[in-house]
């Protein structure tokens, strides 16, 4: 049986790869335990400078929860009590979330099908999201007697609106592409046929930037969408001063004025 998540670094780049396409990449317990794993081994590898995340297959980037063994699971929990079930949201679903949003270096995802539940929350996660023009977003969970997980209740409405968010979440539809990009779900929206190509090259461009800037980016971004102005000019100076000693602040300063390119060394 195929590994349910591939995972593969090269040359600064981790490659994250959903490997259930005959499930429509749906989350079982075991994807679900190599998803988590594969991410935090990314956010952590001081080689890592890029994530790209991904999916096999054309029809979806992940349709979220397997309900196929979602629903054995409720019948033995029903059976012994013990209701583990639902603890996939604080097991598996969080620190899912929480290594993709807060890694210290860039995400891309990749969607290349349906992205649906907690397929669209990981994709929100991500710092950038490159979209074929065939696929779709759904949030799915009050179709099933559900609330929101993966952080989409966090993510959505900070991308959307809280009240695009809560019509979405509450009459769950599908999302052209093209809409996606209209609403800010999508940066960039490519045919099917290019999406990888293009995919990897966005990423592999972010592996060979600054890492210690972006990082810094993607904190003060977060930061400020919940602190006063006041206190973000604060982390901003705080933040400045960690990018102006890395050495590729210096690299850059140097390649600026003798009118080269630089090349980073990450740190």
């Amino acid at each position: 049986m195929a590994d349910t998540v591939l995972y593969e670094v090269s040359d600064g780049l981790a490659t994250i790869t959903l490997n259930r396409p005959e499930a429509m990449n749906a989350l079982n317990v075991a994807a679900k335990v190599a998803l988590r794993d594969a991410v935090r081994a990314a956010a952590d590898d001081e080689a890592v400078r890029a994530v790209l995340l991904t999916a096999a297959g054309e029809r979806a980037f992940c349709v979220g929860q397997d309900l196929k063994e979602h629903i054995g699971l409720l019948a033995a929990d029903r059976e012994n009590g013990s209701g583990q079930t639902m603890s996939t949201v604080r097991e598996h679903y969080n620190p899912i979330v929480q290594a993709i949003a807060g890694a210290p270096k860039p995400v891309v995802a990749a969607v290349n099908g349906v992205a649906a539940g907690a397929g669209f929350g990981f994709a929100l996660a991500a710092d950038y999201r490159i979209v074929a023009e065939t696929a779709t977003f759904n949030t799915s969970f009050a179709g099933v007697a559900l609330t929101a997980d993966s952080g989409i209740s966090w993510t959505l409405p900070r991308v959307i609106g809280p009240s695009r968010a809560t019509d979405l979440l509450l009459f769950p539809r599908n999302i052209s592409a093209q809409e996606a990009y209209e609403l800010g779900i999508a940066n960039r929206v490519v045919p099917g046929s290019e999406l990888r190509a293009e995919a990897e090259k966005v990423a592999r461009g972010l592996a060979q930037g600054p890492t210690v800037a972006y990082a810094a980016l993607k904190e003060s971004v977060a930061f400020g969408m919940s602190h006063s102005l006041e206190e973000t000019l604060e982390k901003e100076d705080e933040l400045q001063t960690r990018a102006g000693s890395s050495e590729d602040h210096a690299i850059a300063v140097r390649a600026f004025v003798n009118k080269e390119k630089p090349t980073y060394l990450g740190r």
